[in-house]
């Protein structure tokens, strides 16, 4: 090949080609991020979208809205309100957040959901975290919770006058673990501070007899002794019992009559002490308060006998868009970028409002389809619970499967049985011999719980014979899938259930 020839294979062509490409912009990777909000990290994101936009704000709890603040203008088919300007029509080309994109099956019109199943929402419905300018919350002034490491060192400082005994108290209490076990080894303590060990263990002594009951026990036997103590239920055969926990564990009742010297009866009353003693005293001081939990979806029973399902309204934030300050600050500004900055405000608040609109539509439509799944369980019981998948729910309701993902993440929902986590509903497909309707696990869970509940203690039933009772009520399922269930449901084998149900049915003979 000469010359010319390798100088025309690499000259430059111009070719056109056609493809096809999903660009993420910021606005539609947050449309993404506000479906799999919980409540608490919506609120959070819609205060620091207010502190950002001077054209957010939240309503008042009477439902008014703020001087100059009205509802949101929904943006038409060209990305802008009524009320935007050129600039924030611009700004709605450049960012592409029409929801058309994040939701390619859903168009987002007001038909969307039958209005059966989306009773009365709108985008400014509902109360908000922080919704009330004047009033207060009485928890907010509530004093700090004490921890266990003060609760100890107020005992410390009225016990020990010594000065050395105060510090190798305080040094004991600092190796003391949330559950309230002194994780510190004596030898240690003792070189660490230029003490005797024997001082030491005397100190630790005094440390054993403070409240709770049980705290600086450096083992679970030692804790259990130390709250019997304190009971004067400390005799032999209580320490012989704390001291073979591990037969305890095994329900091996037979070894423990017989090496603590009691018969039945007394054995069963040292058993119920011990299940009123505390194994982790410490926890009675742990740091943190019980978070509620505020359900996203309520289903409430309708008068013709089905469903209503609506988003809960305290859920719902309560945000305005403040039109007329936009108006005002429109007309008296000349610089051409606070201009560009007001109207990417304006944008920028109608896109928070309509997606707030949305991802509350979107909740309700899963949530219904959920309903409309599971009607048997809310009914009759969790026995009637069906088998379900994300694909199923978003294949009837025309979303993808990732969306249907995002709703049910961290969402929760009030039903007449209870409070559930959506992905509760969501239940793995055991089959059904003679190709009869398949079963949810989490009910054949259930049937497995009743069955042990109900079995007598000269028949209790190994999980082979859970197999053959389940076969008979068309349940197909292995032996050691009903032994993974009983253990995920914390209940022993049939070996121990039949030490326990022995023991326990001597009581009544």
């Amino acid at each position: 090949m000469g010359i010319a020839d390798v100088t025309m294979a690499l000259g430059a062509r111009l070719q056109l080609r056609q493809s096809q490409s999903l660009v993420m912009t910021p606005q539609l990777m947050q449309s993404i991020r506000l479906l799999q909000f919980t409540h608490a990290e919506l609120e959070r994101f819609i205060d620091e979208e207010i502190e950002r936009n001077p054209l957010l704000e939240r309503a008042p709890d009477d439902g008014r809205a703020a001087h100059g603040a009205e509802e949101p203008d929904w943006p038409d088919a060209t990305g802008a309100g009524s009320q935007g300007s050129a600039g924030a029509r611009e700004i709605a080309d450049r960012l592409d957040s029409s929801l058309e994109n994040l939701f390619p099956d859903d168009t987002g019109r007001s038909d969307a959901l039958r209005p059966d199943l989306l009773s009365q929402w709108r985008s400014a419905g509902g109360s908000g975290i922080g919704g009330s300018a004047d009033g207060f919350d009485l928890d907010e002034f509530a004093a700090q919770a004490t921890t266990l490491r003060e609760h100890l060192g107020a005992q410390i400082a009225m016990t020990f006058s010594d000065a050395v005994e105060h510090a190798i108290a305080s040094h004991l209490a600092d190796a003391v673990d949330e559950a309230g076990y002194c994780r510190a080894e004596i030898a240690e303590v003792a070189g660490r501070l230029g003490v005797s060990a024997t001082q030491v263990e005397r100190v630790l002594a005094a440390c054993q007899q403070m409240e709770p009951a049980g705290v600086f026990a450096r083992d679970l036997a030692e804790c259990l002794a130390l709250q019997l103590r304190v009971r004067d239920r400390y005799d032999p055969a209580m320490a012989a019992l704390v001291a073979h926990l591990d037969l305890l564990a095994r329900r091996d009742f037979q070894a423990l009559k017989r090496l603590c010297g009691v018969d039945e009866e007394d054995l069963l009353d040292m058993l119920a002490e011990i299940r009123l003693l505390d194994p982790k005293p410490g926890t009675l001081f742990s740091a943190g308060s019980a978070q509620t939990v505020v359900p996203d979806v309520i289903v409430t029973p309708s008068p013709d006998g089905s469903w209503a399902v609506e988003v809960n309204p305290a859920t719902l934030p309560r945000v305005l868009v403040d039109q007329a300050y936009f108006a005002r600050v429109s007309k008296t500004t000349r610089d051409p970028a606070e201009k560009e900055f007001m109207a990417e405000c304006l944008q920028n608040a109608n896109w928070l409002t309509r997606s707030l609109d949305q991802r509350a539509r979107t909740i309700v439509k899963v949530a219904s389809e959920i309903v409309r799944q599971q009607d048997g369980f809310l009914v009759e019981g969790v026995r009637k619970l069906r088998p379900l998948n994300l694909k199923t729910v978003a294949q009837a309701i025309g979303m993808h499967e990732s969306t249907v993902s995002r709703v049910t993440a961290n969402k929760f929902m009030l039903t007449p049985r209870g409070v559930f986590e959506l992905r509760f509903f969501f239940t793995a497909s055991i089959a059904a011999s003679g190709g009869g309707e398949a079963h949810s696990a989490e009910a054949v869970r259930d049937r497995i719980r009743a069955m042990i509940d109900a079995e007598a203690p000269d028949a209790v039933l190994s999980d082979d014979a859970i197999v053959d009772m389940l076969a008979k009520d068309r349940i197909d399922i292995a032996r050691r899938t009903v032994a993974k269930y009983r253990e995920a449901l914390n209940i022993p084998s049939s070996v121990r259930r039949r030490r326990e149900k022995q023991a326990m049915a001597g009581v009544g003979r």
